[in-house]
């Protein structure tokens, strides 16, 4: 209902435009072309302030409408990303006060100074003062905010606090590969030509350092409140992670592997209940235009305990083993039990 009674002023309010200009094309006629330029300006000073009034109560419509629908309203999942939060929050303040200012500046001006017979126009075609205040307060202000962001920025891709989590992330058209080094703590080596359908990385076999790797697809688990490093890179173009819950992304380029670390704050139980939402699952999205599927290229990351990770992590079976069943121990055939009737019976004495 409340969308059809918006519709319904939106037209309300283009056909009294309409009506308006076919009015003062029948005004030009009967009073000449002087006198309706000069009503015409009147009458297009009114619709400024119009304009000015209604945008303004349309930006704060606007806001109320989709202000809950966006992240802002909840806190960032991640210790790092509260200061991207920090960040927007004075970039939209300025930009916000800004706009405010300069959009009622522009059309009082435009209703206030419009042409008049009683007052003639002044030209001002320099002014050094004002050409120094317009450059210089601005790029100052923009500096500012340029610095706050760099700052952010070589936190979030400075080497992570020592005994932070490594989870290698590739990306490939449509999905994502994830990688968690063994019990040796260390990734082993791999090469593009070795991809295949068993060998989603091109992990290199004879490599120890690997053979305890696990290659897994889909959901890739993270500890809160413990710094996870992603090394992220693509199997065939260019991709981006992106972490909007974290408030973090970074590109993934074919070849050239790139970092970024952070601390998760919540789980994702935690944040079913913030959110108040039972469905909420934390997103790793592609925000580079990647092909045809693009729009199909989303991850799940979980978000546990210790605990409940290294349970998790228990169950997993190592890409090397699973390439190889013939290697793993667990497969071995058992021993046959010793046969009781060879074992000799201890002979009492006489």
């Amino acid at each position: 209902m409340s969308m059809f009674l918006i519709i319904a002023v939106v037209t309300l309010i283009f056909i009294v435009i309409f009506q308006i200009s076919k009015a003062s094309e029948y005004v030009a006629v009967l009073k000449g072309a002087e006198a309706s330029r000069k009503q015409n300006n009147k009458i297009n000073g009114f619709l400024m302030i119009a304009f000015l009034v209604l945008g303004l109560i349309g930006v704060w419509y606007c806001n109320e409408l989709y202000y809950g629908k966006t992240l802002l309203p909840y806190p960032s999942a991640s210790k790092e990303g509260e200061k991207v939060d920090e960040m927007l929050w004075v970039t939209l303040a300025v930009t916000g006060i800004v706009f405010i200012i300069t959009q009622i500046l522009l059309f009082w001006f435009a209703y206030k100074y419009q042409e008049s017979d009683k007052r003639k126009p002044f030209y001002l075609p320099h002014n050094n003062k004002l050409e120094v205040i317009w450059t210089v307060v601005p790029a100052i202000v923009l500096a500012v905010l340029v610095v706050i962001g760099l700052r952010n920025w070589f936190l979030f891709t400075s080497d992570a606090p020592k005994g932070a989590m490594e989870v290698e992330v590739v990306g490939k058209q449509f999905g994502w590969i994830y990688r968690y080094p063994g019990k040796d703590k260390t990734f082993g080596k791999k090469y593009f030509k070795n991809i295949d359908g068993t060998n989603a990385l091109g992990l290199l076999w004879d490599d120890k350092a690997g053979q305890d790797d696990v290659v897994l697809e889909g959901t890739m688990y993270i500890v809160k409140d413990k710094p996870v490093k992603l090394i992220i890179g693509s199997r065939d173009v260019i991709h981006d992670v992106g972490l909007t819950h974290f408030r973090l992304k970074m590109d993934a380029v074919p070849g050239t592997p790139t970092t970024m670390w952070f601390t998760p704050k919540y789980t994702t139980k935690e944040m079913k209940e913030i959110t108040g939402n039972p469905n909420f699952a934390y997103e790793i999205s592609c925000d580079q235009m990647c092909g045809n599927g693009h729009y199909s290229m989303k991850g799940v990351i979980e978000v546990v305990t210790q605990e409940e990770f290294d349970a998790w992590m228990a169950g997993k079976k190592a890409t090397y083993l699973v390439a190889f069943p013939d290697k793993d121990p667990s497969n071995a055939p058992a021993k046959p039990a010793a046969d009781s009737a060879k074992i000799a019976a201890p002979v009492a004495k006489m």
